[in-house]
């Protein structure tokens, strides 16, 4: 893969990654990058990117659909509660990576998700809070400067762990937030950096 940035036919320039596959470029252009703030999508991320261990991102990216039918849209309130019985069909389940380890890792990390859930003000603050609610914007001009893990990610994945999460280690989590946008990793020539540097965090309406 070229590290360099990608001057596609469309005219836009981005990160080299997806190549030039329609739907790897679609993903990049429209979910990578862009700040994630809502808890079911964030733990969905969190559980997809732990099926990636030792996968290409493009490969679970191409099951999704699959994953969330199989794994019940990933309420984590229904994955906590899988039987043995569930876990036997997600295995004979070809449409999904069939690996009992992160099968069981994903129950248990549903969990952990549900007493982050009720101890404190949610999933998503709970992450969010590692960046003080804002993206960390990098300016990298090449996918070679850009990082497997970080200080921040080895921090986050020990917190995640301490909780019972399965399957985030530091690489698996530094993934995590490059995606979910809690670092903006775009190329700095890529069209989409300065795209997601001006995201902001939607406003919490107020209970009534």
């Amino acid at each position: 893969m070229s590290k360099a940035p990608i001057t596609h036919a469309d005219g836009k320039t981005r990160c080299p990654w997806p190549g030039e596959d329609p739907f790897y470029v679609a993903y990049h252009d429209t979910e990578w990058g862009v700040p994630e703030y809502d808890d079911r999508a964030l733990f969905e991320k969190l559980i997809l990117d732990g099926f990636q261990a030792g996968l290409s991102w493009i490969t679970i990216l191409r099951k999704r659909d699959n994953f969330r039918k199989a794994f019940d849209d990933f309420q984590p309130a229904k994955i906590a509660r899988y039987s043995e019985k569930k876990v036997h069909a997600l295995m004979n389940d070809a449409g999904i990576v069939r690996n009992r380890s992160k099968i069981e890792g994903a129950i248990l990390s549903a969990k952990g998700y549900l007493k982050i859930m009720e101890d404190g003000p949610g999933f998503s603050t709970f992450l969010w809070d590692f960046v003080d609610g804002r993206p960390i914007v990098n300016n990298f001009k090449t996918h070679a400067n850009v990082p497997a893990s970080t200080p921040l990610s080895t921090k986050i994945s020990k917190e995640l762990q301490a909780h019972n999460f399965k399957f985030v280690g530091p690489t698996i989590v530094y993934a995590f937030m490059q995606a979910t946008g809690m670092v903006n990793d775009h190329l700095t020539s890529c069209y989409c950096h300065a795209l997601c540097s001006k995201k902001k965090r939607p406003l919490r309406l107020k209970a009534t």
